[in-house]
């Protein structure tokens, strides 16, 4: 009988297709994240999405806080103030200096003899310089003490513990049809910073007062903390950059977001509503709307995910109400 060679068998277990690209696409979303203050994260998680869909997301805790550069000016406090004290303000798509001067002719930039932002007599500006006058005036309803100012909250009038947690699917899922970004603002930067909605000038203005941006298209308000509503040359140091633009964040539907401009200073061509188009390199993905234009992006295509200021909750992006 021939003498047979028993050797010991080893059991191999194949890894999913599907485990291993979810590893790489979260060591992607790290690594896009890696100048962001994160608390924890990038994590897989269930989610339902804006339209119903239930998918895989993943789960980012950021705080905002650029590590760049320090958010502000926002007001200038004299209206003999240059351009250096103030931030931007964003008006029939141009950005504005807030300097002494824009405030001094508001009456005349808008037509409208209401506007009396600082003191005749001593060109001092009327600043909501308290924790207590910023909740009250940057709000839409702005409390009627506070008409007739400029407005900032300060970084520091948020809790030491404040922080924003944004569930986005892994791969965008499709949409019936394109939502503005109300509830969950556009998405998140490369530096932890959300990128927001449009910011409700209408109801700011008919205040009289105004609520700068800084140079950055980013203010504080006492709920996401600082958070951005134009995109200027500020994020264009992304860790991630395409060909022909830096991708400069994630909106909340998972698709990529580009500079508004490409490398070599042209615009993008073929834009749809969302400001999104298709390549054969990147798929598809937006281009943020120019700074003076209040729309970073000014829908979104795909179903959207969650930012809380809780986390640890579960994304049911399907159970907000109905836009308005």
């Amino acid at each position: 009988m021939r003498n047979l060679l028993l050797l010991p068998l080893t059991l191999v277990i194949a890894t999913p297709v599907w485990a291993d690209e979810t590893t790489d696409r979260l060591a992607e979303i790290a690594h896009f994240f890696q100048d962001a203050t994160v608390l924890n994260g990038p994590l897989v998680v269930d989610c339902t999405l804006s339209g119903g869909t239930q998918t895989t997301c993943f789960s980012i805790t950021v705080k905002a806080e650029p590590q760049a550069y320090q958010p502000g000016p926002w007001c200038p406090t004299s209206i003999t103030d240059t351009a250096d004290a103030g931030g931007i303000w964003l008006q029939d798509g141009v950005a504005h200096d807030v300097d002494g001067d824009f405030i001094a002719n508001l009456s005349t930039f808008y037509s409208d003899d209401g506007w009396q932002l600082y003191d005749p007599e001593t060109g001092e500006v009327r600043v909501t310089d308290t924790q207590t006058s910023c909740e009250a005036a940057a709000r839409p309803d702005v409390d009627p003490e506070y008409n007739n100012y400029c407005v900032q909250c300060l970084p520091e009038y948020m809790d030491d513990d404040a922080s924003m947690t944004y569930v986005i699917p892994l791969y965008p899922q499709e949409a019936d049809e394109p939502n503005p970004p109300n509830f969950s603002g556009a998405g998140i930067a490369f530096n932890g910073v959300r990128l927001d909605g449009p910011a409700p000038v209408a109801d700011i203005l008919a205040a009289h007062t105004v609520a700068p941006f800084d140079d950055c298209g980013g203010h504080v308000n006492t709920h996401v903390g600082y958070h951005y509503h134009a995109v200027t040359d500020c994020l264009d140091d992304s860790p991630v950059s395409a060909a022909d633009a830096p991708q400069i964040g994630i909106a909340m539907d998972g698709h990529a977001i580009y500079t508004a401009l490409l490398v070599d200073g042209t615009a993008p061509v073929g834009l749809d509503q969302c400001n999104g188009h298709f390549d054969e390199t990147l798929g598809y993905h937006y281009h943020a709307g120019e700074a003076g234009s209040n729309a970073i992006l000014p829908c979104l295509t795909a179903q959207a995910g969650c930012a809380s200021e809780e986390a640890g909750q579960t994304c049911d992006a399907s159970a907000r109400p109905p836009r308005p």
